[in-house]
């Protein structure tokens, strides 16, 4: 049996090094790629567990140009001139363009660091559709990548200090994102589904036989990061957070004040400081201020320990903020009592289903990437016709059909502790489900045959459902001419509430195309970078792809690296 248990923490102490990562996320890529340029490196890590959200998420990367992608099959032609073209249509002037250009240019080359640093392997999700693969220079067949299951046990004593995932599988087997693709559709295309299934149990259960656990999505992404970074022997301080930073006479930052056990310790550095905190996932008095005041508390599944420290303490050095009114929106199922939302991933795009708000009628395409949905349901509330509640409807065949919330599989009834926190609802005919939810009837029952009506055609006249690329990749190959649209037919009917969450805020300080810290009067702050979710978004308010999140992470923290390793070059030179 796997030892999950914490070990000790490693205790704090006044130290001098080359380069300091606050964080543990997409921040270990940082302090493998300063570790491989011969810099001193060490980690702080807030909470007691590392990985960060990155071991929370799917753990997939959209970084175009990787070698990966040419190793199975992608284009070798394109990759840059494309993606270029893809993320300027998409972003516009909502980021500046030298952040995208950046990480381009340095994707490839951190893909191959992480190669030489981990003992990961990565393969691409074909067909995984960049999100808006109809602008110029998108790709249906997608630019994802992915993790292979990793084997989490090479961690030894420091399994334990993983941070866990958000879901877990029934059984032992590792799920990647493009097998949960196919699992989902186990019931409708068994032929397709089960050899992967059954590949993956055999992989889970007999590696346990063998003193393995494979795990996948972020929880490999970490930990393959993870055993590179203790098979170079950098020092991680878990439950040891940020107090201040230290700047010389001329601003450069020199070095930080920590905090372990209620007492404060200075780490100076020779290079820099790299900011890879995270967000502000969990200040809710910040997502009030910035974003909106009917997000529901903590409905975030980014890390806990998200509450915009880091953010806050640039501030004080002067750091320039933007995109502080952005997260990677993901609607997701509402909490139970006492509980964290339930994930949502293919549910919105599978034919026999919609969504409708309060006032009983559908507000948007169900099936489009889940930050323009929140976006949507944000953008209704600025305009003054907030969504309200919101529900999503489905009938029989479909619970007969697909997975729900992670772990509610086919035929499975939905549970009776739905019903009874009022998040689910069953009813024999549509005027009655709406009774239920309290929306009004008329509107309800008129969108609910209006939907029918077009789907029986295989076309979405209102929204255009089905008719992305992406909306198709998570919809059902079986049904016809429309994966995404089907009629809802015999009862009973259900409708299970559903709330804004999100992986995480990317609103943050702002940085320039080597993650350096800009001050609100356009300088910079020396020997200062931010990277993943502590820095504005690279792509301003778009989601390019999946994986956008942890690629521009991973990618700005090899950039970090780079560039601080520059400045001991220079010191080199200078002496």
């Amino acid at each position: 049996m796997v030892n999950k248990q914490l070990p000790p923490t490693v205790s704090a102490h006044d130290l001098t090094v080359d380069l300091l990562i606050v964080g543990s996320g997409t921040g270990m890529a940082a302090a493998l790629a300063g570790d491989e340029l011969g810099l001193s490196t060490l980690i702080i890590e807030k909470t007691a567990y590392v990985g960060g959200s990155t071991a929370r998420s799917g753990g997939a990367f959209w970084i175009p140009g990787s070698s990966v992608l040419t190793q199975f099959g992608g284009k070798r032609s394109d990759p840059l001139v494309a993606a270029r073209r893809y993320i300027r249509s998409l972003v516009g002037d909502s980021a500046p363009a030298e952040r995208g250009d950046a990480f381009l240019e340095s994707g490839a080359a951190t893909v191959e660091m992480l190669g030489r640093t981990t003992p990961m392997r990565f393969f691409w999700a074909k067909g995984y559709s960049d999100y808006h693969p109809e602008q110029p220079g998108g790709r249906a067949e997608g630019r994802t990548c992915e993790c292979r299951p990793f084997d989490a046990s090479v961690l030894g004593s420091e399994r334990g200090r993983l941070r866990p995932g958000v879901m877990e599988a029934p059984v032992p087997m590792p799920v990647t994102g493009a097998d949960y693709k196919w699992m989902n559709l186990l019931a409708k295309m068994p032929a397709k589904a089960l050899p992967r299934v059954l590949r993956r149990v055999v992989q889970g259960i007999g590696g346990m036989a063998l003193g393995r656990e494979y795990v996948a999505g972020g929880q490999a992404l970490a930990a393959g990061m993870y055993t590179g970074i203790l098979e170079a022997g950098i020092p991680v301080w878990t439950e040891t957070s940020l107090v201040r930073l230290v700047q010389d006479s001329t601003g450069r930052v020199t070095g930080a004040v920590v905090s372990q056990s209620d007492q404060e310790f200075t780490v100076s550095v020779r290079c820099g400081v790299v900011l890879a905190a995270g967000g502000f996932d969990h200040n809710v008095e910040w997502r009030r201020k910035y974003q909106s005041e009917r997000l529901a508390d903590h409905a975030s599944f980014g890390c806990e320990g998200d509450t915009g420290d880091a953010i806050a303490i640039a501030q004080d050095l002067g750091a320039g903020l933007s995109s502080m009114d952005q997260s990677w929106w993901f609607p997701a199922f509402a909490a139970l009592p006492d509980a964290d939302p339930l994930v949502m991933l293919a549910e919105r795009s599978l034919p026999g289903s919609l969504i409708v708000d309060d006032s009983g009628r559908r507000f948007v395409n169900e099936a489009i990437d889940y930050m323009s949905f929140g976006q949507e349901v944000l953008r209704r509330e600025s305009a003054g016709l907030p969504i309200g509640e919101m529900w999503i409807v489905f009938d029989q065949e479909y619970r007969n059909s697909y997975v729900m919330a992670g772990g509610l599989f086919p035929r499975q009834p939905i549970p009776k502790d739905w019903y009874d926190a009022g998040i689910a609802h069953q009813a024999g005919s549509a005027d009655e489900l709406a009774r239920l939810i309290g929306v009004p009837v008329d509107a309800f029952v008129e969108t609910f045959n209006n939907f029918n009506t077009d789907a029986e055609c295989g076309s979405d006249a209102e929204f255009g459902r089905g008719e992305s690329a992406y909306d198709r990749y998570y919809g059902d190959p079986t049904v016809q001419p429309n994966p995404n649209l089907r009629p809802l037919r015999d009862g009973p009917f259900y409708a299970v509430k559903m709330v804004l969450s999100d992986l995480g805020t990317c609103g943050g300080v702002v940085a320039d195309r080597n993650a350096r810290v800009v001050r609100e009067d356009g300088s910079i702050i020396e020997g200062l970078y931010a990277i993943g979710n502590t820095a504005a978004n690279a792509f301003g308010d778009t989601y390019p792809g999946a994986g956008a999140t942890i690629g521009q992470g991973l990618v700005y923290g090899y950039i970090a690296a780079r560039h601080a390793a520059s400045h001991m070059d220079a010191e080199k030179v200078n002496s």
